[in-house]
């Protein structure tokens, strides 16, 4: 922004007339039955063709969003080629630069890649990209369109295969007195062929890339006749992930009706205020469902949420005034103020001092003197005496 470089507008038209390279960066959002809808990208895709008629000089498009392998090929192209008049790899150029940025840490991820991920389907297009990632320090990988369109969804499925991996290995330990899911998980991680990432037991993951992703896979497989069990089982095992929270409340409490339950985090990861296939939202629904008497809190996300559930919950201002007169408290989120809460506040503050610990934030052995608690993963039940 100092040296000027940087120039903002609303007009499309003058963003491509001024620029050589135009990226797509727009929502990929699923249909009912998972497959991703093209609407934002094919809009647009015709903007750009329609600025690319009054545009003599060759332009190259990059597609950034999530797409499924062909998307380029079969949907961009023609919808440039309608709009423009031109013909693609002639008149303008085609490639895809998936992104792997992590929601609440994008421009880091973005000024500091692990890897970059080039695919044309000619030297033009390649080596114009390459031109421009040439100053980041990281692997690049060159390759071509659909491959480059396969990797961010093998990515994103490999990722939640792994915390779905570890979240089976979790129920089991449960059933397993004395066995610790996170002794398990730091075992296998030393082995550098599956390393310690990703291996966090909790109650599910969610989020606005992994859920969509990974169901648009599923879709496609299908659609590609390829059955892709993995990935239809990382998807089952996380479905029923949350439910797992309420069933050790159920253990403790035996009915949930009429007791107040509070639950301690509602994003789906800690630093942002999004609630897009949170797992919280799941766990609040099922303890509706079983009449309980439901108060939340989250650092960032009430708004959201309370665009859901309205009045039929209560909406606290801060963990302790949340968890206060409760029958159970519930950590959804491992926010880091959630992590300074003292094993006393509980026990001072509750009507019934019962912790499920849903994201293995606390050391369950110093909890045992003041509360009951119990956390996904562990395979005992650690009752206050």
């Amino acid at each position: 922004m100092d040296k000027g470089t940087l120039r903002t507008t609303c007009d499309p038209d003058e963003a491509v007339l001024s620029s050589d390279v135009t990226f797509i960066t727009v929502g990929t959002p699923n249909k009912e039955d998972g497959s991703i809808d093209l609407k934002y990208v094919l809009e647009a895709s015709n903007m750009i063709g329609k600025a690319l008629r009054r545009k003599n000089e060759w332009h190259l498009i990059v597609v950034k969003s999530t797409v499924v392998p062909r998307t380029i090929e079969n949907f961009v192209r023609k919808a440039i080629e309608e709009a423009s008049g031109k013909v693609a790899f002639k008149g303008f150029g085609l490639a895809v630069n998936p992104e792997f940025l992590k929601e609440g840490s994008a421009i880091e991820d973005f000024m500091k890649p692990d890897r970059i991920v080039i695919g044309a389907n000619d030297e033009k297009s390649m080596r114009v990209l390459e031109e421009i990632y040439s100053s980041f320090d990281c692997p690049k990988l060159a390759t071509n369109i659909n491959t480059a369109e396969l990797m961010k969804y093998a990515n994103n499925a490999f990722l939640a295969m792994k915390v779905s991996f570890i979240n089976m290995m979790g129920n089991l330990c449960e059933k397993l007195p004395g066995t610790d899911v996170e002794v398990i998980a730091k075992g296998i991680g030393f082995d550098c062929r599956i390393g310690p990432l990703f291996l966090r037991a909790g109650a599910g993951w969610g989020g606005s890339c992994w859920p969509k992703d990974l169901k648009a896979l599923a879709n496609f497989g299908k659609n590609t006749n390829v059955r892709l069990p993995l990935i239809e089982a990382t998807l089952e095992i996380n479905e029923n992930q949350p439910y797992r929270v309420i069933e050790l409340a159920e253990e403790l409490l035996n009915s949930l009706k009429l007791r107040k339950i509070s639950v301690l985090g509602l994003a789906f990861k800690p630093n942002t205020d999004d609630i897009r296939e949170a797992v919280s939202i799941k766990i609040v629904k099922a303890l509706l469902d079983r009449g309980a008497k439901v108060s939340v809190y989250d650092p960032a996300a009430i708004k959201n949420v309370r665009q859901i559930f309205d009045n039929r919950i209560s909406y606290a201002n801060s963990a302790l005034e949340c968890i206060k007169d409760s029958e159970c408290a519930m950590i959804i989120t491992e926010w880091d103020e959630f992590r300074e809460l003292k094993p006393e506040d509980y026990a001072r503050l509750m009507k019934r001092p019962i912790l499920i610990d849903g994201r293995r934030i606390y050391n369950t052995k110093e909890y045992t003197r003041y509360v009951k608690i119990k956390a996904i993963g562990l395979g005992e039940t650690c009752p206050s005496n």
